[in-house]
């Protein structure tokens, strides 16, 4: 099921709108739902406000650089609780595609509707601001685009040939959308040659058609099997969110649908509710479960796991490739 909301006048419109218009502006499709609770968080998911501290002045000269280059960031879309944490060290995860998605997930803040047609310059300012951040690893991502053929993997190829031009010792990380029905488009995608593929199953299976009822589970897991038969020297990824009323032997068969496929690294991070419009939070996850998860992927074969209540799939990312690479290296010796 794909929703497609024309939303551009809005957001062609000179004069600002009321918050509680702005927000149906936004997630039109979720205005007639009922308001959820949110509940409160525990105090292990508390982070400082972004901006402040001792990062301040880097996390203004992040949002400045960004700013100038005419970019959407997830981080800023998506109202990651990281973000004071990752702009204020130069980190920024770069949203392709534009700022308007084309599916209508539970769980997304990012706004939905129509989207506008791609920007032909954006490889160019992605490249740009990579270099101007001085970045060693970059995580690029994305909007679904249902409206476009190849569901935006030319484009998707074009920013990683464009870094990879500007700034050719950076290690690019993609997070794509499913590319669903649309023949071809991983290929080309592949063909450009990321150093890590990322796709988020986002949730267990039985979660679908509530949470993510625009995608379809066993055909993500296919697209990450499918990565690395085209070329298994690029490590793959997914990641997950919990809290959303999940059972714990579903986690640990998602772990085992994604080892299936070869998947080299899982993320599991808390679900936090954007708007009360959004689906609810069923549970907070303790600390001490988000390390049994972890305990338990590493024993599946996992060569990277990052869980906790605020991880996020490019939170860390670049340390964590380095720490990826290595367990590669290291299983690679040990087998010969």
């Amino acid at each position: 099921m794909v929703t497609l909301i024309d939303n551009s006048a809005s957001r062609l419109s000179d004069k600002p709108a009321p918050a509680d218009q702005a927000a149906k502006q936004r997630h039109p499709e979720k205005a007639h739902k009922p308001d959820s609770d949110i509940l409160r968080k525990p105090d292990w998911i508390r982070v400082k406000a972004p901006g402040t501290g001792l990062g301040s002045e880097v996390y203004k000269e992040t949002k400045a650089i960004v700013t100038a280059n005419n970019l959407v960031t997830v981080c800023q879309e998506a109202g990651c609780p990281n973000i004071g944490e990752c702009w204020s060290k130069k980190h920024a995860t770069m949203m392709i595609l534009g700022d308007t998605c084309t599916r209508a997930c539970a769980f997304c803040n990012v706004r939905t509707g129509i989207p506008l047609p791609l920007d032909p310059n954006e490889p160019a300012n992605v490249a740009e601001a990579v270099e101007k951040l001085g970045l060693n690893h970059v995580v690029i991502t994305s909007v679904d685009r249902d409206d476009l053929d190849d569901g935006g993997a030319q484009h998707f190829a074009d920013v990683i040939r464009a870094i990879r031009k500007q700034s050719p010792d950076t290690t690019i990380e993609i997070l794509t959308p499913d590319f669903l029905r649309k023949e071809g488009a991983l290929e080309i995608v592949v063909e450009a040659k990321p150093d890590v593929f990322n796709h988020n199953l986002e949730t267990v299976a039985s979660n679908y058609l509530t949470v993510r009822p625009g995608a379809r589970y066993f055909h993500s897991i296919r697209l990450l099997q499918r990565v690395k038969e085209l070329d298994p020297k690029i490590f793959t990824k997914s990641g997950i969110m919990v809290g959303l009323g999940e059972e714990r032997n579903e986690v640990l068969q998602l772990m085992d649908d994604l080892r299936s496929a070869d998947v080299d690294f899982i993320t599991i991070g808390q679900y936090l509710q954007p708007t009360r419009k959004h689906h609810r939070i069923v549970k907070f996850v303790t600390p001490e479960e988000f390390e049994a998860f972890e305990t338990v992927a590493y024993s599946k074969g996992f060569l990277m796991v990052s869980s906790s209540p605020l991880t996020r799939s490019s939170h860390h990312a670049g340390e964590d490739f380095a720490r990826l690479r290595a367990a590669r290296a290291s299983k690679l010796n040990n087998a010969a």
